[in-house]
């Protein structure tokens, strides 16, 4: 039975992901326009930080479409396909939700950001 319940929800995420990432590619928002010294200053910023998520989560889509409407060059990290990013998220944050805004402080301490709205809030706040 376990597995029928597997089999129906990744034949449900097989047809719904690319819709939801169609429907994200045609409504892309457009980015701010900022002058180039101002740009580099949130560059610098937001260098610092990288988004784990999963490229057809909604609050993923959410914070990534928030980056975009502001211009913040953030990576973007797939915790879902990569391995690596997924152990990273685990061993740091502690564990694998997405989406994850992994911020390294000045001092060189590492705070991670899970709910989606916290880290708009926290983007608007501290990245523009």
């Amino acid at each position: 039975m376990k597995w029928l319940i597997r089999t129906f929800f990744k034949t449900v995420r097989a047809i719904i992901g690319p819709i939801i990432l169609f429907l994200d590619w045609i409504t892309t928002p457009r980015g701010i326009k900022r002058p180039a010294n101002e740009q580099q200053r949130i560059d610098n910023v937001t260098a610092s930080m990288a988004l784990y998520q999963f490229k057809t989560c909604p609050f993923c889509i959410k914070v990534r479409r928030h980056m975009k409407r502001q211009s913040l060059n953030i990576e973007l990290r797939d915790a879902q396909n990569d391995p690596d990013y997924r152990e990273q998220l685990l061993e740091g944050g502690g564990k694998v939700k997405v989406p994850c805004l992994r911020i390294v402080n000045e001092n060189g301490d590492v705070n991670w950001m899970y709910e989606s709205s916290e880290i708009v809030k926290y983007l608007d706040s501290h990245a523009a």
